[in-house]
């Protein structure tokens, strides 16, 4: 049964996500939006479905990594299957057991580990995707043209090398026995965010989109940091809002920009849809020497 907390804390995300929604839809052209979806290159949309999927497989991969750094050796296909599980949670039932929530449960029943050390790798998992979020929006800045970023370009190249060092610290005096695969981590995550710019530029592509598509580039890495915030459902409405607000600020079309937020909505919910398959059917968790 789901703690009096908890349901008050998803109906409150759920109220946020519905004013932000609502907001936008108020701000933006629906139609012109419509339209922009309608004549979009069906193509290009499958080319950034499969790059997000691509991301997706080795974002779970990375996870693996931190799990066998915990001695739970488990086999990548046994591992893939609980991270889709655990993404369609985190998307499609938000009143229950969180994703990462779940993950660590199953992980803590079938396996003896110490708590702590499991939440730890489920939160470093996640900062270690941020950090290269914050990083790539910091590369691709420099290459931004408009006033208001050419003025605070000497704080992006400082920025990089601090995240990176401050990150190392972290994991260095917190988090010892990932050490060993923290560069390894590292190159995931620059993998798996590599391939979801990939496929925002693929979508791009299918809505014929020229122009500014750094600057985009720029705004989708912000709001996948601001949706990683738990103050809405899934990041729904935090996403949209981010982009809304990032095309005003940079002076592009808002109509485009909600348009592409829409679509990277809807691939996610088409790739976390996969996880419905283990909702219903047991998890098997396992490991490399039992196979």
């Amino acid at each position: 049964m789901t703690r009096p907390s908890k349901a008050i804390a998803t109906i409150l995300k759920l109220i946020v996500s519905g004013l932000l929604i609502y907001f936008i839809l108020s701000k933006i052209d629906i139609n012109e939006i419509a339209n922009t979806l309608r004549t979009s290159n069906p193509f290009y949309l499958f080319l950034a479905l499969a790059f997000f999927m691509i991301s997706k497989v080795l974002a779970a991969f990375r996870l693996n990594l931190y799990f066998h750094q915990l001695e739970i050796v488990l086999t990548h296909i046994s591992n893939l299957k609980l991270y889709f599980l655990g993404m369609f949670y985190n998307l499609f039932l938000p009143g229950g057991i969180g994703g990462d929530a779940y993950k660590g449960y199953v992980i803590k029943k079938n396996f003896d580990v110490a708590t702590k050390k499991v939440v730890s790798v489920l939160v470093l998992d996640r900062l270690s995707g941020l950090l290269l979020l914050f990083l790539y929006a910091c590369c691709l800045l420099l290459f931004v043209k408009q006033e208001i970023i050419i003025e605070l370009k000497l704080l992006f190249i400082i920025g990089i090398p601090i995240a990176i060092a401050v990150f190392w610290i972290l994991n260095k005096h917190f988090f010892s026995y990932v050490i060993p695969v923290f560069w390894k981590s590292i190159g995931y995550s620059t993998l798996v965010q590599l391939a979801q710019l990939i496929s925002v530029w693929f979508i791009m592509k299918s809505l014929h989109i020229q122009l500014d598509q750094i600057a985009y580039l720029v705004i989708f890495l912000v709001s996948s940091i601001v949706s990683v915030i738990p103050l809405t459902i899934g990041g729904i409405g935090s996403r949209e809002a981010t982009f809304f607000y990032g095309a005003s600020l940079l002076g592009l079309n808002e109509n485009i920009s909600v348009g592409i937020s829409v679509i990277f909505f809807l691939i996610t919910a088409m790739v976390s849809l996969i996880g419905v398959v283990y909702h219903f059917k047991k998890i098997n968790l396992v490991t490399i020497e039992n196979v």
